[in-house]
């Protein structure tokens, strides 16, 4: 993320006498973050946290069990390390052009005797103004091998605080959220009815999956999560509800055990954000900042983008990803020569090149296309390894002259690499997939990881798939090409480091035509902590049946909400979802789709509530205009925007895209008004958000 220093580090190390059990006290820059750092009777260490003296964490204990070694007791404090980091960086893409990165921190050794040898464990934690986070470091060891079976960190969580969470799930994260007590976890995952996604995973009812937002009943908002998920699986977490307390649970491998590592070892750390303002959580970069710093020398090749795609076509049925209606072939001896085509096949070179223009003549910066390689007849559900080659094209996909075709118009084509959960396949063919776009100019793709995952007994999180997520994204460098990853593991704030892995699904989005208005006012609360998503916002015919004949599919929410999105869920890769002809119809109103910026120099969240709403402003990073979007869930409200984030004694033109005064997302989901005024940083503009509705402004300053 072209990082650079902006304000040098500054580090004072103290280094302590030897303690045992010694109490250590760590505190944010600003003091109102605590934390506490103990050894409890018998050597187990623990940890607590407060903000403003307020309980954000009760002592809880730290661990892990290893095959043979028991790193949860019997330690004692070898010594102590302080030290406070003032800096900042600048990332390539992102909410803000400089992100603060200023914190205190603690490091605690931790020694034990164990089969007659000296085991060593040191704890790293931080504290910033946003919250606290700690990791496990294992020293050096001459390449020593160690089995986790089991993570002992536990969050003792205060009282019976108010959740929105979705089941753990070894496989997948498109689930609608719950909102609930903690108490309540169990009963609703026991009657809640799963997605039918085609690979899904529970393993327990009080299990739920990480990012966790939280509120108390005295206003404190807690979020649970971890950063700089590396060689490791993705962390759940499993709450006791008789005692309130989480603990980690690992998704394991095919063998039950949780991970093999080799010393010395760095932990993902576990992150918890605290604030008693809903707008700091959404505001908070800590994530980020405990990730490592840029790993790539040249990020020129790396860009924000906008773009359409042959794809909603597709979801909806409208067409199909596939030449023919064969099944049940082997893809090495298949013959498409000979095959008859099922007409359906929406990737063909006429409807691509449709798509080129439009997407060309509105100022988009690429188009996705699916569907264009062959194997897709025979792919779903299968459980197939050689299932797609990822670089043969389908007889009616002409790959060179229609890239050729594109860039003549301005655009490029993003490629599209769906595995069907095949990993082997595709780490067999992935230089060659990548050759191939490199060949022809692509430097984006989409990929994609539906099903189980092979061979069987692996799952979409554990340790050999998180491995091979970010080993894609690290070859995909070597290619300078962009990742936008589907159904990979939810991401952890590696974008620092790898700023080329430039969006993830990771969540229900856009393809769940039916989800509730609520589910995206809950989403940049949880899953958008890690990373941007690629939510595919911008769906304009809400009537699924009028386009496509037998559904009776109806998108819940307005053309003013979907407008907002674009603000509300960021992302450097954002998607205009619906179809061409669909923007033709409101050509006044997808204007402020082909305006919006995707790059941002300042952000603002000025209003939220969990699952209840969201208003942000944001400044283009290439101009002095704003941009500001609410929405709001299956309830309609007012709402007085305050035009104080503008600079003063500058009159700005502000372009108002609003429901119409009879729109809902259930009886009137398509009508929308759009208006201009002057304001200024003085003026307050009343505001009505319809039911699954929301507005979205462009502010441009008048010359």
């Amino acid at each position: 993320m072209n990082y650079r220093r902006v304000v040098m580090a500054m580090a004072i190390a103290v280094t302590l006498p030897l303690c045992v059990g010694a109490e250590e006290v760590l505190r944010s820059p600003d003091g109102n973050v605590t934390l506490t750092f103990d050894l409890r009777d018998g050597g187990t260490p623990v940890y607590a946290v407060t903000y403003k003296g307020q309980p954000v964490v009760n002592t809880s204990d730290m661990g892990f069990e290893f095959k043979n070694i028991n790193a949860g007791t019997g330690f004692t404090v070898s010594g102590t390390d302080r030290k406070t980091v003032r800096d900042s960086w600048v990332p390539v893409w992102g909410e803000n052009d400089t992100i603060a990165d200023y914190y205190n921190a603690l490091t605690v050794g931790l020694t034990k005797q164990t089969g007659g040898r000296t085991f060593e464990m040191s704890i790293d934690f931080r504290a910033y103004n946003d919250g606290v986070g700690f990791r496990y470091r294992f020293p050096a060891a001459d390449g020593k091998e160690l089995t986790v079976t089991d993570e002992l960190t536990q969050f003792a969580m205060p009282s019976d605080m108010t959740a929105w969470w979705i089941p753990g799930d070894y496989d997948t994260q498109e689930y609608e959220y719950t909102r609930s007590r903690l108490s309540e976890i169990r009963a609703h995952n026991l009657k809640d009815e799963k997605t039918g996604n085609i690979s899904q995973t529970g393993f327990s009812p009080t299990g739920v999956q990480t990012s966790l937002m939280l509120k108390s009943d005295n206003g404190l908002y807690v979020n649970l999560h971890e950063a700089a998920l590396v060689d490791f699986p993705a962390m759940h977490l499993e709450l006791n509800d008789s005692t309130l307390v989480f603990t980690s649970w690992l998704t394991p491998d095919r063998n039950g055990n949780k991970a093999e590592i080799t010393l010395p070892f760095s932990t993902p750390w576990r992150a918890i954000m605290v604030s008693d303002r809903a707008t700091d959580i959404l505001a908070s970069d800590l994530i980020y900042n405990l990730n490592d710093p840029l790993a790539l020398d040249d990020t020129s090749w790396i860009h924000p983008t906008k773009y359409m795609g042959v794809w909603w076509e597709m979801i909806t049925g409208k067409s199909s990803w596939a030449y023919t209606d064969a099944e049940n072939f082997d893809l090495a001896t298949f013959d498409y020569s000979k095959a008859t085509p099922n007409g359906r096949h929406g990737a063909n070179n006429e409807n691509v090149r449709r798509y080129i223009d439009f997407a060309a003549d509105n100022g988009m910066d690429g188009l996705l296309i699916e569907g264009w390689n062959i194997g897709w007849e025979d792919w779903f559900g299968k459980e197939k390894d050689f299932v797609f080659d990822f670089i043969t094209p389908y007889p009616d996909f002409d790959i060179k002259a229609l890239n050729d075709y594109a860039h003549k118009r301005g655009i490029k084509l993003i490629m599209h690499h769906e595995t069907s959960g095949s990993i082997p396949n595709y780490e067999r063919w992935m230089d060659k997939a990548y050759d191939l776009m490199n060949r022809y100019g692509y430097d984006a793709v989409k990929s994609g990881y539906v099903g189980n995952i092979l061979p069987l007994g692996e799952n979409h999180y554990n340790q050999n798939s998180v491995r091979h997520y970010l080993d894609a994204v690290k070859k995909a460098a070597d290619h300078k090409i962009m990742v936008n990853a589907h159904e990979a593991v939810r991401p952890t704030g590696l974008a620092r480091t790898y700023p080329n892995l430039i969006g993830n699904e990771s969540a229900m989005g856009t393809e769940y035509r039916n989800m509730s208005p609520g589910h995206v006012t809950i989403l940049p609360f949880t899953r958008l902590k890690g990373g941007p998503m690629d939510f595919t916002p911008g769906i304009f015919r809400m009537d699924i049946g009028s386009f496509v004949p037998g559904s009776n599919e109806h998108k819940k929410a307005t053309i003013a909400n979907q407008l907002a999105l674009y603000l509300t869920m960021y992302s450097p890769l954002q998607m205009a979802a619906d179809l061409p002809e669909h923007y033709a119809e409101k050509a006044d109103a997808f204007q402020f789709i082909k305006d919006v910026p995707v790059d941002w120099q300042k952000s603002r969240y000025l209003d939220a509530e969990p699952g209840e709403y969201i208003v942000v402003a944001r400044q283009d990073k290439k101009s002095a205009d704003w941009y500001v979007g609410g929405v709001t869930n299956g309830e309609a409200r007012d709402y007085d925007l305050k035009f104080d984030f503008l600079t003063p004694g500058t009159i700005y033109r502000a372009t108002i895209n609003t429901e119409a005064p009879d729109a809902d997302y259930a009886t009137n989901p398509e009508a929308y008004s759009i208006r201009t005024i002057n304001v200024t940083s003085n003026d307050v503009l009343p505001l009505h958000m319809a039911r699954g509705g929301g507005f979205a402004i462009a502010l441009r300053p008048v010359k």
